[in-house]
């Protein structure tokens, strides 16, 4: 991996496998781990779904900013993003500038499938979630790929699988 850039950061939309393949990852690779959506979740003493139902999506969104400023300062992290990390301009290039950056793609099929039973998600509680799972993907799928440095599609396959092409992956950067 290049000296310069000691962090890996995986993005993607929720369902793709950020934080199970993060914290694997960073295992297999001796790295800290982090997740923002827990992080905010541990500095606010409250869940992700409060703080959307209180501040809105753009209150969550500035404290999901200054939780990627103040972790890409650290090394040798990985760090599971939320899906919609990169929509602030400020984020996608800390990312971008301060580590390497896996894409974790997934299918609308297999997302809609890995999210069905979650609750936690504010932007899921509602009745027309494909549709909103098909708008998502729409709005952040160039954002995604203007940042990636590497993608990987995860439909299909388990935590370890994805973790060891994401190493094979990093050994030729």
């Amino acid at each position: 991996m290049k000296t310069e850039r000691k962090n890996i950061y995986l993005i993607g939309p929720m369902g793709a496998g950020k934080s199970s393949v993060g914290r694997y990852l960073a295992t297999q690779l001796n790295m800290d781990f982090f997740d923002t959506d827990e992080e905010i979740e541990k500095s606010t003493g409250v869940d992700i779904g409060w703080i959307f139902d209180l501040e809105g999506e753009t209150g969550f969104r500035k404290r999901e900013e200054s939780v990627v400023a103040e972790l890409a300062l650290l090394s040798n992290i990985v760090l599971a993003t939320g899906g919609g990390t990169i929509l602030s301009q400020e984020s996608r290039t800390i990312l971008h500038n301060n580590g390497v950056v896996v894409y974790l793609e997934v299918s609308l099929r297999y997302q809609h499938a890995r999210t069905l039973n979650e609750s936690r998600r504010p932007l899921l509680r509602v009745k027309n979630r494909q549709e909103v799972l098909e708008k998502l993907q729409k709005e952040r799928e160039p954002l995604y790929l203007e940042i990636a440095d590497i993608r990987i599609l995860t439909d299909k396959r388990n935590v370890q699988a994805v973790a060891e092409e994401i190493m094979s992956l990093l050994s030729k950067l």
